[in-house]
């Protein structure tokens, strides 16, 4: 890079003022400018009234949500995809076994229980018959075929050579 030599001459150093140009005023600030957000310490502070003709409007404290109430319980019903997954459900119900073996100890229920189990062995009763299960066929057949009978009419002399 060329060496340059220093001048003493004084150059231009910004852009020259337009002469048509009027000077501009000096901007003086006009006060303090608008906040952005709420002021700190907001939450604590006791809310001042701000009435804007509406009037009816009651007071109220910001630091209070929703007064909407949550339900505490889902009482909306499980949805099953298929039949099976419902059977499969039923089968699976803990208070039901429950109640049923009470029931063949001849122990007695209240009305609700009752009301529960009339409830769901109708439903168990619907939905075999949607799948094709003969609930009384699997008891008839569990009587007439004893697989220990077949044990005794094996004879080992059908085995020796």
């Amino acid at each position: 890079m060329p060496r340059s030599k220093k001048s003493r001459k004084v150059g231009q150093i910004g852009v020259r003022k337009d002469p048509d140009r009027k000077p501009a005023r000096p901007s003086v600030p006009t006060g303090k400018k608008p906040g952005k957000g709420k002021q700190p310490g907001n939450r604590n502070a006791v809310e001042q009234a701000k009435s804007k003709g509406g009037g009816a409007r009651e007071k109220r404290d910001p630091r209070i949500g929703s007064k909407r109430p949550v339900p505490l319980v889902k009482s909306q019903a499980k949805k099953y995809a298929t039949p099976a997954e419902e059977l499969a459900a039923l089968e699976a119900d803990n208070k039901l076994a429950l109640l049923l073996d009470k029931l063949d100890n001849g122990d007695t229920i209240s009305v609700t229980e009752q009301q529960y189990v009339d409830e769901k062995l109708d439903r168990h009763a619907v939905l075999c018959d949607l799948m094709g299960i003969d609930l009384n066929a699997d008891e008839e057949e569990s009587e007439q075929d004893d697989p220990l009978d077949k044990l005794d009419a094996i004879n080992p002399d059908d085995f020796k050579k």
